[in-house]
């Protein structure tokens, strides 16, 4: 299904450029990279890249490091958690045409402050009327049964998380997380999957399929920036929620503390 809308029409030098919006999501291709990378910038995750190669981001107190490769086999996203006190080593994988806003919901989420409550990883997905079925592996599909979740258990002592979505043509991308991942984080990630929002794309950067449904919209190169701004702008604010959670309870005078220890 086909629609148009008109979002802008003009500016001062600027012209409309033709994007769609395409739904569902979890069929909409891979998107731009700096939705991801340009949230982890503004949150203070420090950039690692080389020139020409692959992309690797590291935390903020480098527990965690983010890398996305293109030219490996098969490609993709890794992301990669050290062992701490309180937590054992993780690894997650995206293929390389896992949609950006799907990848961000974990990404993002490794910014923000922990919440109190206790994660369910189904939850979100049967909120959206995702189909469950038990068996040797506990499954939940989407109801247009292209997309699923699945915590697979070879044998005891060996499971991981899996997820993937596939068109007519066959699977377009795959998710796995080990065994110990925070469960906050596979949340974040099933959160992101089933969120029935559709995601925008630029002309010829959808993939053919009779499966999905894209509006057509006419968007201003400074309605896409204002956007981002906005979103690199609650990465500053997310930032910041973490690091008066985590910060040491000495640490009274906070970061506008004066050299002489007064506060200003």
């Amino acid at each position: 299904m086909r629609q148009n809308k008109q979002w802008a029409t003009s500016g001062p030098g600027q012209q409309a450029q033709q994007h769609y919006l395409v739904e569902p999501r979890h069929l909409a291709g891979g998107g731009d990279l700096r939705h991801v990378t340009e949230y982890l910038r503004a949150s203070g995750w420090k950039d690692k890249s080389k020139t020409g190669g692959p992309l690797v981001f590291d935390s903020p107190d480098k527990s965690v490091r983010i890398g996305y490769d293109p030219y490996a086999q098969p490609g993709g996203w890794t992301i990669s958690g050290k062992q701490t006190a309180h937590q054992q080593a993780w690894h997650a994988t995206f293929s390389q045409h896992t949609p950006v806003e799907i990848v961000a919901g974990l990404t993002d989420t490794l910014s923000t402050a922990p919440t109190a409550h206790a994660p369910n990883v189904w939850q979100p997905l049967l909120q959206r009327g995702w189909k469950t079925q038990q068996g040797q592996h506990f499954t939940a599909r989407s109801p247009d049964d292209n997309a699923f979740v699945r915590f697979h258990q070879a044998s005891p002592g060996q499971a991981h998380w899996w997820a993937g979505a596939r068109n007519e043509h066959g699977r377009l991308w795959e998710a796995t997380f080990t065994a110990t991942t925070p469960l906050q984080l596979v949340q974040a990630f099933s959160a992101a999957l089933a969120d029935p929002q559709p995601v925008m794309r630029p002309l010829g950067h959808i993939p053919p399929s009779q499966r999905i449904r894209t509006t057509s919209v006419s968007v201003l190169p400074s309605q896409l920036a204002a956007w981002q701004q906005a979103r690199t702008g609650a990465a500053r604010a997310a930032a910041w929620a973490r690091y008066a959670t985590t910060r040491p309870r000495s640490a009274t005078a906070g970061p506008y503390t004066a050299a002489g220890g007064r506060r200003r």
